[in-house]
């Protein structure tokens, strides 16, 4: 029998890794924390603008740096195959730019997941929030079996609403949330195939995969020594 040698193969998601031209996702480890809450602290958004239905980048400096780790804490400890939800930290040649994540319920039969994602303000506006969600999406598809891949923005977020069209979303209905305390917003709610997704030129490049699919249930006795470099 194999026995673990490394975090990586005790926890597999920490040996995935997706690679997109100039862009990488690997799941969040530890060490990515303090770059990540440093982004947060400089701001991923206006101060006058919410993009985010749980408004998690209100409040004060510590209580945003808390909630930031508990999250990820939280989402790691409660993976199954039943529920998942994949945070990852995005790198734009080498450097830690934002997060991007899909979450699921009952994936082994939906077979859908929704996006979500936020990248640090001052690395707006390069094209980098395309390819990060180019990356998942291709890598739902061609890894994970996915059906479709969900997202949504708020109506006055035009900044993601622009990257969801990029990507290949279309609209699939809307939705009255309350985003902020007394406030209400319109959510438009998006969805793409694997027949709709605009593929860049770079070629999807994914590693550890197998030991990621075994854990999510979508294969079974897997050989040990099969690396799931793709």
């Amino acid at each position: 029998m194999h026995m673990p040698q490394n975090l990586d193969e005790l926890w597999p998601p920490f040996g995935l890794t997706i690679a997109l031209g100039p862009v990488t996702l690997s799941p969040v480890r530890d060490d990515d924390l303090p770059a990540l809450a440093a982004l947060v602290h400089d701001g991923v958004h206006s101060p006058a603008d919410m993009p985010f239905s749980f408004p998690w980048t209100t409040g004060s400096p510590g209580e945003v740096r808390l909630r930031l780790l508990q999250y990820h804490w939280a989402k790691r400890a409660a993976l199954s195959p039943a529920a998942w939800t994949l945070e990852t930290t995005v790198r734009f040649n080498g450097e830690i730019v934002g997060c991007q994540s899909i979450s699921t319920t009952d994936y082994l039969v939906t077979r859908t997941g929704e996006t979500g994602s936020w990248l640090g303000m001052k690395h707006h506006g390069r094209g980098i929030g395309t390819l990060m969600r180019q990356a998942l999406c291709a890598f739902m598809f061609d890894h994970l079996g996915a059906a479709e891949v969900t997202s949504a923005a708020f109506l006055d977020n035009a900044p993601s609403l622009a990257v969801s069209r990029k990507v290949g979303y279309t609209e699939n209905g809307v939705a009255r949330l309350k985003r902020r305390d007394g406030e209400m917003a319109v959510i438009q709610r998006l969805v793409v195939t694997a027949e709709t997704l605009n593929r860049p030129e770079f070629e999807l490049r994914g590693r550890g995969v197998g030991p990621m699919q075994e854990l999510l249930g979508l294969i079974h006795n897997r050989d040990p020594a099969e690396s799931g470099v793709d």
